[in-house]
């Protein structure tokens, strides 16, 4: 498997050697799972360099690479020694000191990015990554099923979501994918409203947003719920939000621009007059990051692909009144989409 994707960036990058940095390039390129290290690519041979606390798990995670000790013999040797014309890298992740460190070690070397090379095989999924996704969006299903009865007037937003996220842990998430949001009443028209210690009131919109890594691969969904009975203006709210997601869910098929479902969940909620109320765009592409390629926004040109992971995620925000979003994670097929989350969304009134 990783010797597939090394060989598909060698034949994408055109550049003598590849010098991959980052996390998460590592993991996917290699296995490797240490947040030290570097990986030299070449037509030739597959280098791991990491330090001493990592090598002996380097070399059972890579077994298809040469693992290399940094403290005998530095990534700029190792870069020196093919004496390349050209050098690709992750041109987003190196800081400018390093790259001016680089640059001074090799002057007569022409630095290339690489950045949307990765990005857009990192895009589309195999088998094993879409179970890995598959898994960790069951464990969030699950974490809501069990959270749900303690989602009641009093509860404090930070309480739900440690319970989200130990309910996930406990189940074999690695973490959270990210911190948690759970904002209500007033707070549920932020977007990004990460818990704090309110306690829920009622007639509260209750916004949670949350998901788990398994395996390396993220998870993503949001349900809002209400504390108690649901006002008039809210069920309005919340179905406009729904009838959102349904349409662009069926759009969803490969070859369609990614601006284009942003489109469809779009217009919707600017049909029902809350177009000013949805800023952030329909969604994103989840992997070794719960932000990935593609962008499902207005301003995206890129279209999508069979293998590719998406959430889908509109809502409407007013100010001083409260929010709703709606996020499923969804699978591109050759036919359609597979929709990975599996809670009902439904309005609950709690």
């Amino acid at each position: 498997m990783f010797t597939k994707r090394v060989k598909a960036l060698l034949s994408s990058a055109k550049a003598d050697v590849i010098y991959i940095t980052s996390p998460e390039n590592l993991r996917y390129f290699s296995g490797f799972t240490g947040v030290e290290g570097a990986l030299i690519l070449s037509p030739k041979e597959q280098l791991l360099l990491t330090d001493s606390r990592y090598l002996l798990q380097a070399a059972e995670e890579a077994p298809d690479f040469a693992i290399v000790d940094v403290a005998k013999t530095k990534p700029i040797d190792c870069l020196s020694s093919y004496h390349p014309k050209t050098i690709a890298f992750e041109e987003s992740y190196v800081s400018a000191e390093a790259y001016k460190k680089l640059c001074e070690a090799l002057p007569d070397c022409a630095w290339q990015g690489i950045d949307k090379e990765i990005l857009l095989q990192r895009a589309v999924k195999d088998e094993e990554e879409l179970a890995c996704t598959r898994k960790a969006a069951k464990l969030a299903d699950e974490a809501f099923s069990e959270v749900l009865p303690m989602i009641k007037e009093g509860a404090a937003e930070k309480d739900i979501a440690l319970a989200l996220e130990w309910s996930m842990r406990k189940g074999g998430a690695e973490a959270a994918s990210f911190s948690i949001i759970c904002a209500s009443g007033v707070r549920s028209a932020l977007p990004h409203g990460v818990a704090t210690d309110k306690k829920l009131e009622k007639g509260d919109f209750v916004t949670m947003d949350f998901g788990c890594f398994y395996k390396g691969y993220a998870s993503d969904m949001t349900r809002t719920v209400v504390v108690g009975k649901a006002s008039d203006r809210q069920k309005k709210i919340y179905e406009t939000v729904l009838l959102a997601q349904e349409t662009a869910l069926s759009v969803l098929r490969p070859g369609l621009l990614c601006k284009e479902a942003d489109a469809a969940a779009r217009d919707v909620i600017a049909s029902a007059g809350y177009g000013d109320c949805f800023g952030h765009s329909l969604g994103h592409g989840t992997g070794l990051l719960i932000h990935e390629q593609p962008t499902l926004s207005p301003r995206s040109e890129g279209f999508l692909t069979p293998g590719m992971l998406v959430t889908v995620e509109p809502g409407i925000y007013i100010e001083n009144f409260g929010g709703v979003r709606i996020e499923d994670l969804v699978y591109i097929t050759e036919q359609g989409y597979e929709n990975l989350t599996h809670t009902d969304k439904r309005l609950l009134e709690l």
